[in-house]
């Protein structure tokens, strides 16, 4: 059988016992559908919330594009 040689990425994971642990036992928390944890003003004040983030960023890539075009001559 192959001997398992141990590369630069491998180094401090600890192996697959210790591996597990950390990603069932101790590792971060994930959090599932957080948007429907909450109540429903919190869920609609945050879809509202990130409308404004998603337009804010049309307008930031709107304006900096007829900058370019402005320098550009057109």
């Amino acid at each position: 059988m192959a001997e398992e040689h141990k590369t630069p990425d491998d180094q401090g994971k600890g192996g697959r016992i210790l591996d597990w642990v950390y990603r069932n036992l101790a590792g971060p928390a994930t959090v599932d559908n957080a948007v429907h944890g909450g109540s429903q003003e919190a869920r609609e004040q945050w879809k509202r919330d990130l409308e404004k983030r998603k337009q804010w960023s049309r307008e930031q890539r709107e304006r900096k594009r007829a900058e370019r075009e402005a320098r550009r001559g057109r």
